[in-house]
C-alpha cells in the first residue's frame, strides 16, 4: 500500500482543528522535524492545554532550553489541569483502578 504523506498530513490536521490532542502531538512533531520549530511549539501548546500529558513534557524541555517563555508554560499547564480535570469521572477512577490491578496497557 502506498503512503501519500500529503493525504495523511490534511487528515491529521482535520483532526487538529477538531480538537485531537493527539493529531496535534504528530503535526508537532512533523515540523519539529522539518526545522518549524515555532510551529511545532504551537502544535504542542494547544496539544498540551488539550490534555496531552506528553506535550507537557516536552513543553518542560522546550522551556530548558528557551524555546517556550515561561507565560506561555504557565498557561499550558493551567489549561492542561483544567481538561484534565473536565475529564475526571467515577466511571473512568473505576476504569483506571482495574486497568492497574490487572495491569491492563491502554491503547494508544
Amino acid at each position: 500500500v502506498e503512503k501519500d504523506e500529503g493525504k495523511a498530513i490534511h487528515f491529521l490536521e482535520e483532526a487538529a482543528i477538531g480538537g485531537d490532542p493527539i493529531a496535534r502531538n504528530r503535526l508537532g512533531r512533523i515540523e519539529w522535524n522539518i526545522g518549524n520549530t515555532e510551529r511545532a511549539l504551537k502544535h504542542f501548546i494547544i496539544g498540551a492545554k488539550l490534555g496531552d500529558d506528553d506535550l507537557i513534557k516536552v513543553l518542560m524541555e522546550a522551556f530548558r532550553n528557551g524555546l517556550v517563555s515561561k507565560d506561555d508554560l504557565a498557561a499550558a499547564l493551567r489549561a492542561h489541569q483544567a481538561a484534565v480535570d473536565a475529564t475526571k469521572s467515577p466511571q473512568r477512577d473505576a476504569a483506571e483502578e482495574y486497568r492497574r490491578k490487572w495491569s491492563i496497557v491502554e491503547p494508544k
